[in-house]
Protein backbone atom coordinates (compact mmCIF):
# COMPACT_ATOMS: atom_id res chain seq x y z
CA UNK A 1 0.00 0.00 0.00
CA UNK A 2 1.83 3.50 -1.24
CA UNK A 3 1.02 6.08 1.45
CA UNK A 4 1.01 9.43 -0.54
CA UNK A 5 1.05 13.11 0.59
CA UNK A 6 -0.24 16.00 -1.46
CA UNK A 7 1.31 19.03 -1.49
CA UNK A 8 -0.16 22.17 -3.09
CA UNK A 9 -4.54 22.38 -2.75
CA UNK A 10 -4.95 24.97 -5.43
CA UNK A 11 -6.46 24.02 -9.06
CA UNK A 12 -4.00 21.34 -9.29
CA UNK A 13 -4.11 19.88 -6.09
CA UNK A 14 -7.60 19.44 -6.81
CA UNK A 15 -7.35 17.41 -9.51
CA UNK A 16 -4.75 15.34 -8.46
CA UNK A 17 -7.24 14.65 -5.18
CA UNK A 18 -9.95 13.93 -7.70
CA UNK A 19 -7.92 11.47 -9.32
CA UNK A 20 -6.44 9.60 -6.44
CA UNK A 21 -10.27 9.28 -4.92
CA UNK A 22 -11.08 7.69 -7.82
CA UNK A 23 -8.04 5.20 -8.09
CA UNK A 24 -8.54 4.62 -4.29
CA UNK A 25 -12.54 3.76 -5.50
CA UNK A 26 -11.19 1.31 -8.63
CA UNK A 27 -9.22 -0.48 -5.72
CA UNK A 28 -5.65 1.18 -7.14
CA UNK A 29 -3.29 -0.14 -3.42
CA UNK A 30 -2.76 3.41 -2.56
CA UNK A 31 -3.73 5.50 0.20
CA UNK A 32 -3.98 9.47 0.02
CA UNK A 33 -2.67 10.17 4.18
CA UNK A 34 -2.34 13.67 4.02
CA UNK A 35 -2.81 16.96 2.40
CA UNK A 36 -0.94 20.19 2.70
CA UNK A 37 -0.99 23.36 1.52
CA UNK A 38 -0.05 26.91 3.64
CA UNK A 39 -3.53 27.91 2.65
CA UNK A 40 -5.42 25.04 3.95
CA UNK A 41 -8.12 26.52 5.75
CA UNK A 42 -8.76 28.89 3.24
CA UNK A 43 -8.43 26.54 0.65
CA UNK A 44 -11.09 23.87 1.96
CA UNK A 45 -13.58 25.95 2.05
CA UNK A 46 -13.36 27.98 -1.55
CA UNK A 47 -13.24 26.68 -4.55
CA UNK A 48 -9.70 27.11 -6.91
CA UNK A 49 -9.97 28.20 -10.90
CA UNK A 50 -8.55 26.50 -13.81
CA UNK A 51 -8.69 25.68 -17.24
CA UNK A 52 -11.13 22.69 -16.92
CA UNK A 53 -13.59 21.64 -14.10
CA UNK A 54 -12.31 19.73 -11.23
CA UNK A 55 -15.16 17.02 -9.86
CA UNK A 56 -16.63 19.74 -7.11
CA UNK A 57 -16.48 23.84 -5.73
CA UNK A 58 -16.31 22.86 -2.25
CA UNK A 59 -13.90 19.76 -0.72
CA UNK A 60 -14.55 17.65 2.40
CA UNK A 61 -11.19 16.87 3.51
CA UNK A 62 -12.65 15.05 7.24
CA UNK A 63 -11.27 12.12 6.35
CA UNK A 64 -7.61 13.32 5.97
CA UNK A 65 -4.68 14.89 7.86
CA UNK A 66 -4.26 18.39 7.03
CA UNK A 67 -1.25 20.58 7.11
CA UNK A 68 -0.15 23.99 6.47
CA UNK A 69 3.37 23.04 7.11
CA UNK A 70 5.84 20.56 4.50
CA UNK A 71 8.33 19.49 7.04
CA UNK A 72 5.23 19.13 10.10
CA UNK A 73 3.73 17.05 7.50
CA UNK A 74 6.93 14.78 6.86
CA UNK A 75 7.71 14.86 10.30
CA UNK A 76 4.56 13.53 11.28
CA UNK A 77 3.61 11.11 8.74
CA UNK A 78 5.42 7.94 7.12
CA UNK A 79 4.81 8.86 3.18
CA UNK A 80 6.10 6.45 0.01
CA UNK A 81 4.79 9.32 -2.76
CA UNK A 82 4.86 12.94 -2.80
CA UNK A 83 2.85 14.63 -5.00
CA UNK A 84 3.82 17.99 -5.83
CA UNK A 85 1.23 20.95 -7.48
CA UNK A 86 2.95 23.96 -5.92
CA UNK A 87 4.24 26.95 -8.18
CA UNK A 88 7.21 26.18 -10.52
CA UNK A 89 9.82 28.21 -9.15
CA UNK A 90 8.79 26.16 -5.51
CA UNK A 91 9.73 22.91 -7.60
CA UNK A 92 13.55 22.19 -7.58
CA UNK A 93 13.88 22.99 -3.92
CA UNK A 94 11.45 21.02 -2.70
CA UNK A 95 12.07 18.19 -5.04
CA UNK A 96 15.76 17.27 -4.48
CA UNK A 97 15.32 17.40 -0.87
CA UNK A 98 12.01 14.84 -0.78
CA UNK A 99 14.22 12.47 -2.96
CA UNK A 100 17.46 13.00 -1.11
CA UNK A 101 15.08 12.10 1.63
CA UNK A 102 13.78 8.75 0.19
CA UNK A 103 10.68 9.77 -1.09
CA UNK A 104 9.10 8.95 -4.68
CA UNK A 105 8.04 12.26 -6.12
CA UNK A 106 5.86 13.47 -8.91
CA UNK A 107 6.15 16.94 -9.47
CA UNK A 108 3.76 19.26 -11.74
CA UNK A 109 4.93 20.46 -15.10
CA UNK A 110 7.35 22.44 -15.89
CA UNK A 111 10.11 20.65 -14.42
CA UNK A 112 11.42 23.86 -13.02
CA UNK A 113 11.89 27.59 -13.85
CA UNK A 114 15.24 26.69 -15.24
CA UNK A 115 16.90 23.75 -17.48
CA UNK A 116 19.67 23.93 -14.79
CA UNK A 117 17.59 23.60 -12.10
CA UNK A 118 15.62 20.77 -13.86
CA UNK A 119 19.02 18.73 -14.41
CA UNK A 120 19.74 19.35 -10.57
CA UNK A 121 16.16 17.28 -9.80
CA UNK A 122 17.56 14.52 -12.70
CA UNK A 123 20.36 14.44 -10.77
CA UNK A 124 18.87 14.08 -7.09
CA UNK A 125 16.46 11.26 -8.45
CA UNK A 126 19.76 9.62 -10.01
CA UNK A 127 21.46 9.31 -6.86
CA UNK A 128 18.35 8.33 -4.21
CA UNK A 129 17.42 5.16 -6.67
CA UNK A 130 14.03 7.09 -5.91
CA UNK A 131 11.21 7.46 -8.85
CA UNK A 132 10.86 11.31 -10.53
CA UNK A 133 8.19 11.74 -13.04
CA UNK A 134 6.96 15.49 -14.45
CA UNK A 135 3.39 15.55 -14.99
CA UNK A 136 3.57 16.75 -18.40
CA UNK A 137 0.37 15.60 -18.84
CA UNK A 138 -0.48 15.57 -22.68
CA UNK A 139 1.64 12.15 -22.88
CA UNK A 140 -0.95 10.32 -21.59
CA UNK A 141 -4.06 12.31 -22.96
CA UNK A 142 -5.91 9.76 -25.64
CA UNK A 143 -5.83 12.19 -28.08
CA UNK A 144 -2.47 12.84 -27.61
CA UNK A 145 -1.19 8.95 -27.27
CA UNK A 146 -3.61 8.41 -30.60
CA UNK A 147 -0.95 10.64 -32.44
CA UNK A 148 2.00 9.30 -30.86
CA UNK A 149 0.99 5.88 -32.25
CA UNK A 150 0.70 7.03 -35.64
CA UNK A 151 4.11 8.94 -35.97
CA UNK A 152 5.84 5.88 -34.09
CA UNK A 153 3.92 3.08 -36.17
CA UNK A 154 3.78 5.48 -39.63
CA UNK A 155 0.35 4.37 -40.31
CA UNK A 156 0.05 7.21 -42.84
CA UNK A 157 3.91 7.34 -43.68
CA UNK A 158 6.47 9.77 -42.22
CA UNK A 159 5.24 13.09 -40.84
CA UNK A 160 5.28 16.26 -43.09
CA UNK A 161 3.86 19.12 -41.20
CA UNK A 162 1.90 20.39 -37.14
CA UNK A 163 0.10 22.93 -35.64
CA UNK A 164 -0.24 23.16 -32.14
CA UNK A 165 -2.58 25.45 -30.39
CA UNK A 166 -3.38 26.45 -26.67
CA UNK A 167 -5.51 29.16 -25.41
CA UNK A 168 -7.30 31.16 -23.07
CA UNK A 169 -7.99 33.69 -20.84
CA UNK A 170 -5.18 35.26 -18.75
CA UNK A 171 -4.80 33.18 -15.20
CA UNK A 172 -4.10 35.15 -11.94
CA UNK A 173 -2.08 35.59 -9.03
CA UNK A 174 1.84 34.36 -9.26
CA UNK A 175 1.33 33.20 -13.05
CA UNK A 176 1.57 37.22 -13.62
CA UNK A 177 4.35 37.69 -12.25
CA UNK A 178 6.96 36.37 -15.53
CA UNK A 179 9.98 35.96 -12.78
CA UNK A 180 7.99 33.30 -10.77
CA UNK A 181 6.27 31.73 -13.81
CA UNK A 182 7.92 31.93 -17.01
CA UNK A 183 5.42 33.52 -18.35
CA UNK A 184 3.18 31.95 -21.06
CA UNK A 185 5.76 30.02 -22.90
CA UNK A 186 6.95 28.46 -19.48
CA UNK A 187 3.47 27.98 -18.34
CA UNK A 188 0.96 26.71 -20.80
CA UNK A 189 3.02 26.80 -23.93
CA UNK A 190 4.97 23.89 -22.46
CA UNK A 191 2.72 21.72 -22.56
CA UNK A 192 2.53 21.97 -26.81
CA UNK A 193 6.65 22.07 -26.73
CA UNK A 194 7.16 18.76 -24.96
CA UNK A 195 4.48 17.37 -27.26
CA UNK A 196 6.91 18.40 -30.05
CA UNK A 197 9.76 17.24 -28.59
CA UNK A 198 7.75 13.74 -27.34
CA UNK A 199 6.68 13.12 -30.99
CA UNK A 200 9.59 14.55 -33.06
CA UNK A 201 12.80 14.48 -31.01
CA UNK A 202 14.41 18.04 -30.20
CA UNK A 203 14.44 20.42 -33.42
CA UNK A 204 17.82 21.44 -34.30
CA UNK A 205 16.57 24.96 -34.33
CA UNK A 206 13.99 26.92 -33.70
CA UNK A 207 12.32 30.06 -34.16
CA UNK A 208 9.65 32.26 -31.92
CA UNK A 209 8.12 35.33 -32.05
CA UNK A 210 5.93 36.66 -29.16
CA UNK A 211 4.81 39.70 -27.62
CA UNK A 212 4.25 40.87 -24.14
CA UNK A 213 0.76 41.89 -23.33
CA UNK A 214 0.27 42.03 -19.59
CA UNK A 215 3.05 44.34 -17.71
CA UNK A 216 5.65 42.01 -15.89
CA UNK A 217 4.22 38.71 -17.27
CA UNK A 218 6.80 37.66 -19.07
CA UNK A 219 5.82 36.97 -23.02
CA UNK A 220 1.95 36.24 -23.21
CA UNK A 221 1.48 35.27 -26.55
CA UNK A 222 3.93 32.87 -28.89
CA UNK A 223 4.36 31.30 -32.33
CA UNK A 224 6.50 29.21 -32.85
CA UNK A 225 8.57 27.22 -35.91
CA UNK A 226 10.32 24.30 -35.05
CA UNK A 227 13.47 23.15 -37.45
CA UNK A 228 13.76 19.64 -38.09
CA UNK A 229 16.69 18.62 -40.51
CA UNK A 230 14.09 16.71 -42.98
CA UNK A 231 12.47 19.58 -43.18
CA UNK A 232 8.67 19.09 -41.41
CA UNK A 233 7.11 22.03 -40.79
CA UNK A 234 5.70 22.22 -37.36
CA UNK A 235 4.30 25.67 -36.00
CA UNK A 236 3.22 25.78 -32.47
CA UNK A 237 1.03 28.96 -30.79
CA UNK A 238 -0.16 29.97 -27.32
CA UNK A 239 -1.83 32.59 -26.18
CA UNK A 240 -3.52 33.50 -22.86
CA UNK A 241 -5.52 36.44 -23.79
CA UNK A 242 -8.25 35.48 -25.23
CA UNK A 243 -10.36 36.85 -22.78
CA UNK A 244 -14.06 37.85 -22.70
CA UNK A 245 -16.38 34.02 -23.60
CA UNK A 246 -13.42 32.40 -25.25
CA UNK A 247 -13.05 29.67 -22.65
CA UNK A 248 -10.09 27.52 -23.02
CA UNK A 249 -8.93 25.89 -26.44
CA UNK A 250 -6.27 23.02 -27.26
CA UNK A 251 -5.74 21.49 -30.33
CA UNK A 252 -3.58 20.04 -33.18
CA UNK A 253 -3.65 19.32 -37.25
CA UNK A 254 -0.69 16.96 -38.16
CA UNK A 255 -0.47 15.74 -42.06
CA UNK A 256 1.46 12.81 -43.24
CA UNK A 257 2.45 11.70 -46.56
CA UNK A 258 -0.84 9.75 -46.57
CA UNK A 259 -3.37 11.00 -44.79
CA UNK A 260 -3.28 13.41 -41.62
CA UNK A 261 -4.85 14.15 -38.24
CA UNK A 262 -6.95 16.88 -36.92
CA UNK A 263 -7.80 17.41 -32.89
CA UNK A 264 -10.42 19.96 -32.34
CA UNK A 265 -13.03 20.25 -29.64
CA UNK A 266 -12.39 17.22 -28.00
CA UNK A 267 -12.23 14.84 -31.42
CA UNK A 268 -9.91 12.97 -33.40
CA UNK A 269 -10.69 13.03 -37.14
CA UNK A 270 -9.25 10.95 -38.97
CA UNK A 271 -8.44 11.45 -42.54
CA UNK A 272 -6.86 8.81 -45.13
CA UNK A 273 -5.44 10.36 -48.03
CA UNK A 274 -7.13 6.95 -50.09
CA UNK A 275 -10.41 6.20 -47.68
CA UNK A 276 -13.03 8.36 -46.28
CA UNK A 277 -12.40 10.09 -42.84
CA UNK A 278 -13.73 8.96 -39.36
CA UNK A 279 -13.70 10.26 -35.91
CA UNK A 280 -11.15 8.29 -33.86
CA UNK A 281 -12.89 6.64 -30.72
CA UNK A 282 -11.14 7.84 -27.45
CA UNK A 283 -10.98 6.86 -23.73
CA UNK A 284 -12.83 9.66 -22.18
CA UNK A 285 -10.09 9.27 -19.29
CA UNK A 286 -8.22 12.77 -19.14
CA UNK A 287 -4.22 12.47 -18.99
CA UNK A 288 -4.21 13.59 -15.75
CA UNK A 289 -5.50 10.39 -14.11
CA UNK A 290 -3.68 8.51 -16.55
CA UNK A 291 -0.62 10.09 -15.65
CA UNK A 292 -1.04 9.42 -11.91
CA UNK A 293 -1.62 5.74 -12.31
CA UNK A 294 1.03 5.24 -14.76
CA UNK A 295 3.71 7.30 -11.73
CA UNK A 296 1.76 4.89 -8.91
CA UNK A 297 2.41 1.58 -10.98
CA UNK A 298 5.62 2.33 -11.59
CA UNK A 299 6.99 3.11 -8.32
CA UNK A 300 4.57 -0.27 -6.83
CA UNK A 301 6.85 -2.22 -9.48
CA UNK A 302 10.02 -0.86 -9.01
CA UNK A 303 10.60 -0.13 -12.63
CA UNK A 304 11.57 3.14 -14.11
CA UNK A 305 9.15 5.15 -16.10
CA UNK A 306 9.67 5.36 -19.61
CA UNK A 307 6.62 7.66 -21.02
CA UNK A 308 7.80 10.91 -19.24
CA UNK A 309 11.57 10.65 -18.19
CA UNK A 310 12.77 13.70 -16.27
CA UNK A 311 15.36 13.81 -18.31
CA UNK A 312 13.05 14.47 -21.65
CA UNK A 313 11.07 17.25 -19.19
CA UNK A 314 14.48 18.97 -19.00
CA UNK A 315 14.82 18.83 -22.34
CA UNK A 316 11.50 20.31 -23.56
CA UNK A 317 12.77 22.87 -21.00
CA UNK A 318 15.67 23.58 -22.83
CA UNK A 319 13.54 24.18 -26.16
CA UNK A 320 11.70 26.72 -24.14
CA UNK A 321 14.82 28.64 -22.65
CA UNK A 322 16.20 28.74 -26.68
CA UNK A 323 12.12 29.80 -27.98
CA UNK A 324 12.52 32.64 -25.19
CA UNK A 325 16.25 33.49 -26.68
CA UNK A 326 14.73 34.00 -30.27
CA UNK A 327 11.50 35.57 -29.15
CA UNK A 328 14.43 38.33 -27.06
CA UNK A 329 15.85 38.39 -30.54
CA UNK A 330 13.20 39.77 -32.65
CA UNK A 331 12.39 35.99 -33.69
CA UNK A 332 15.72 35.06 -34.82
CA UNK A 333 16.45 31.16 -35.68
CA UNK A 334 18.43 29.82 -32.42
CA UNK A 335 20.30 26.00 -32.30
CA UNK A 336 19.39 24.01 -29.56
Amino acid sequence: MLKVGLIGFGFMGRMHFDNYTRLIQEGEPIELVAICDKLIDELKEGKASGNIDTGQEVYDLSSYRLYDDIETMLASEELDVIDITLPTYLHADLTCSLLERGYHVLCEKPVAGSAADGQRMVDAANKSGKTLMIGQCLRFWPAYELLKSYVEDKTFGEATAGYFFRGSGAPKGWFLDGSLSGGCMLDMHIHDADMIHWLFGKPDKVSSVARNVIPGSGYDTVSTNYIYPDGKAVNAQADWTLEGDFGFAMSYRVNFERGNLVFEQGQVKVHPGDAPGYTAELSPDMGYYRQIKYFLSSVSAGTPVSICTPESAVGSLEIIEAEIRSADQGGETVAL
